[in-house]
């Protein structure tokens, strides 16, 4: 990630997350994402830990379209701190790499750590860091979308 930091340090504590960097950073940026990048990227609750709009410990639950020009990744929410799931779809997909930090992972990134979108030539760069790897689109614009789910036992 260019600005989000995944290992600050904050006094005595080391492994912070931080993304202050990229927060300082966004106004200067957003003109420059299309309109749903800048949306989502600029969402008062987007890097907020404990909103329940906050990528952050959102579970990586399928990828469809891989490879395509329209993609869809969908996350599933974490019942102790979102009440919905997220479903982002990519438009003008020109770039697509998922980078796992074990080779038999495949697509099983675990949690969400944070993101950080970027503009791009071709529109903009959505970089995902989970605890098993990374995801990063390329594309025309994306469309975040929240959807209501039940929290049950089974969640």
């Amino acid at each position: 990630m260019q600005y989000v930091n995944l290992d600050a340090q904050v006094g005595d504590l080391s492994g912070v997350l931080d993304p202050a960097r990229y927060l300082d950073h966004l106004p200067s940026i957003s003109g420059g994402l299309p309109p749903g990048a800048r949306a989502f990227a600029t969402d008062a609750d987007h890097y907020d830990f404990h909103g329940r709009r906050c990528v952050k410990d959102l579970t990586l639950q399928a990828v469809r379209g891989a490879g395509g020009e329209e993609m869809e990744v969908k996350f599933r929410h974490n019942c102790w701190k979102h009440d919905q799931d997220l479903l982002i779809r990519y438009a003008g997909v020109s770039g697509f790499v998922i980078d796992p930090v074990g080779e038999d992972r495949g697509t099983d990134l675990g949690a969400v750590i944070l993101d950080e979108i970027l503009p791009h030539r071709d529109g903009c760069s959505h970089e995902i860091a989970c605890w098993d790897g990374t995801l990063t689109i390329v594309c025309r614009d994306l469309q975040a979308i929240w959807t209501e789910t039940i929290c049950s036992s089974e969640s």
